[in-house]
């Protein structure tokens, strides 16, 4: 499965912003999908996951209350919706996928987008 990621661009503050992660291949809407951040300088870190069917999100405790993730199936596409954006949320953002694992470990997600940067101004 090859996952390309989009939506980045330059916001201001309490902005938002969608991004997009399109799949390749229809079995995707099997996959478990998350999204991660690196920000310069730092580690890469978990942002938000959803399981396959949509049933079940995880996100990491900066970003809950701001941030949605979701997964349509019909169009092999994930979505992370960010509101109220914080210059602290500037990085670049990487969706993954898998077919087994969902959560926060980067290491166990078979499939990554080449990621999509995400700046925001204060």
């Amino acid at each position: 499965v090859q996952l390309q990621a989009s939506g980045g661009g330059l916001v201001q503050a309490g902005g938002s912003l969608r991004l997009s992660c399109a799949a390749s291949r229809r079995t995707f809407r099997t996959y478990n999908m998350g999204w991660f951040r690196q920000a310069p300088g730092k580690e890469r870190e978990f942002v938000a996951a959803i399981s396959w069917n949509g049933r079940s999100t995880y996100y990491a405790d900066s970003v809950k209350g701001r941030f949605t993730v979701s997964k349509d199936n019909a169009r092999d596409t994930g979505y992370l919706q960010m509101n109220t954006l914080k210059p602290e949320d500037t990085a670049v953002y990487y969706c993954a996928a898998d077919p087994l694992s969902v959560g926060a470990v980067a290491a166990e997600y078979d499939y990554w987008g080449q990621g999509t940067l995400v700046t925001v101004s204060s």
